[in-house]
């Protein structure tokens, strides 16, 4: 059998047995188990163990970031500082809709990186929502659209970054006449469909105008009937040290470390320092004034870092299938599948399904786009199509992955955030998804046809 026929074989294996029964790191580790015995054979248990290393260690950086960030939202509930926080911030968002809009318009001002974004506003967010009595699939919704969608739609973010430098590279778009990278990335700016439509959904969502759909309106009807904001499944990540009581609790234990990392970040860019920072102003924020004894302030760190795991497993797993997937060549089998299929006036929409559909796979937004773009500018140059819809094509796509991915890690830090189960947040937020990929392919279609 070809390699990448079995990988995409695997690849929907995993899906469909995922959606079926709403377990997904049980069929992601069969999933890269069945993949290793394609590629090494006899001795796949080696091999699976070696990608795990090799996994680890290229993406330490991910796993720190997001086991320090754990640790600092385990300080700033046992301080009490999310409590302060929530008490003031209750005032304005004293109805749904406010608190919609409010979780919406925070996922637009931390613009810098998706990781952040997400993160640090599912730590703002979360108790004020659960007094509204909205579910949390519905904040980890926000969470999710709101982080990829603007990074890629400002030119100050790392995903803006990672793409123009991309894009620079290719004849295609120094034919444009740009006179830097940037330059380039912002000419395809609003042509990025995907994102658009979905800031657009988000935004009718919060305005109750976009009706609730599927396992989302379950989710309403649940919290309607018995009052729990997650479902039981999701209960194992919703353990807290302390009991509500919000009168204890002092905003500025919260603004001061949230407000620096989240300005260090935006200055500097160096998402983990700004945590690590955020953590010594804890320290001295909480421990000499005794609002946490040095005892509790590490156990709080540790508590942290543990409620991190179960997400940190599943992200190392889909590295490792990933890997596994780019070794059987699934993304150059797809391709060479697709490419008879092109002409120029429809090439930015098969472009975009192309990698929304990679992306999807494979788990790998920027991954997909590094690899896919030697391949579709030189190929749509040959074509004719306009290399600006082909730079917004490919960024819409690998924004849809890591939207859409179950588990992509934007996903599945979404899903940590708001304290629910990556496939509870992927299953109510499909509905939407498909709407904005759905209107996104007929948007570059149209523009194939209009800007060829």
């Amino acid at each position: 059998m070809n390699l990448g026929l079995a990988a995409i074989i695997i690849t929907l294996c995993i899906i469909i047995g995922a959606v079926w029964t709403k377990r997904c790191l049980e069929f992601m580790i069969a999933g890269s188990i069945a993949a290793a015995i394609f590629v090494y054979h006899g001795g796949f248990l080696a091999g699976w163990g070696q990608s795990l290393q090799d996994m680890l260690s290229e993406n330490v950086w991910v796993m720190l970031v997001c086991l320090l960030f754990g640790g600092l939202i385990g300080l700033l509930t046992d301080s009490r500082g999310s409590f302060g926080f929530s008490r003031y911030i209750s005032k304005i968002c004293n109805t749904q809709r406010k608190t919609l809009l409010t979780t919406f318009l925070m996922g637009i001002l931390i613009f810098v990186d998706d990781y952040l974004n997400v993160l640090s506003i599912g730590a703002c967010m979360k108790k004020i929502s659960d007094r509204q009595k909205l579910p949390r699939e519905t904040l980890a919704y926000l969470l999710d659209s709101t982080g990829a969608p603007v990074c890629v739609l400002l030119p100050f973010s790392t995903w803006a970054a990672f793409y123009s430098s991309l894009f620079y590279q290719q004849d295609s778009v120094r034919s444009l006449g740009v006179k830097s990278a940037m330059q380039a990335y912002t000419m395809a700016i609003p042509y990025l469909f995907y994102p658009i439509i979905t800031l657009i959904i988000v935004f009718l969502f919060c305005m109750g105008w976009m009706p609730k759909l599927g396992p989302m309106k379950k989710a309403y009807q649940r919290v309607e009937k018995t009052g729990q904001v997650y479902s039981e499944r999701s209960r194992k990540y919703n353990h807290e040290a302390f009991e509500e009581d919000e009168a204890e609790g002092n905003i500025w234990n919260f603004l001061i470390p949230m407000g620096t990392l989240v300005v260090y970040a935006v200055i500097t860019n160096d998402i983990l320092s700004a945590v690590i920072l955020a953590l010594i102003l804890c320290f001295f924020l909480y421990v000499p004034r005794k609002i946490l004894t040095l005892d509790q302030f590490l156990a709080s760190v540790m508590r942290g870092f543990a409620d991190m795991l179960p997400t940190l497993t599943l992200l190392l797993v889909t590295f490792v299938l990933k890997d596994l997937s780019a070794r059987m060549g699934m993304t150059d089998y797809i391709i060479k599948i697709a490419e008879p299929y092109l002409f120029a006036e429809v090439f930015p929409a098969a472009v975009f399904i192309l990698g929304a559909v990679l992306a999807f796979t494979t788990g790998s937004d920027w991954g997909m786009s590094s690899i896919i773009t030697p391949i579709v500018f030189p190929l749509g140059a040959a074509l004719g199509a306009n290399p600006v819809l082909i730079m917004a094509a490919v960024i819409s796509g690998g924004t849809f992955g890591s939207h859409a991915c179950f588990y992509a890690d934007a996903t599945l830090l979404a899903s940590q955030s708001a304290g629910i189960e990556n496939m509870e947040h992927a299953l109510t937020q499909l509905p939407y998804v498909i709407i904005s990929a759905a209107l996104s392919v007929l948007c570059f279609t149209l523009c194939g046809f209009v800007l060829h």
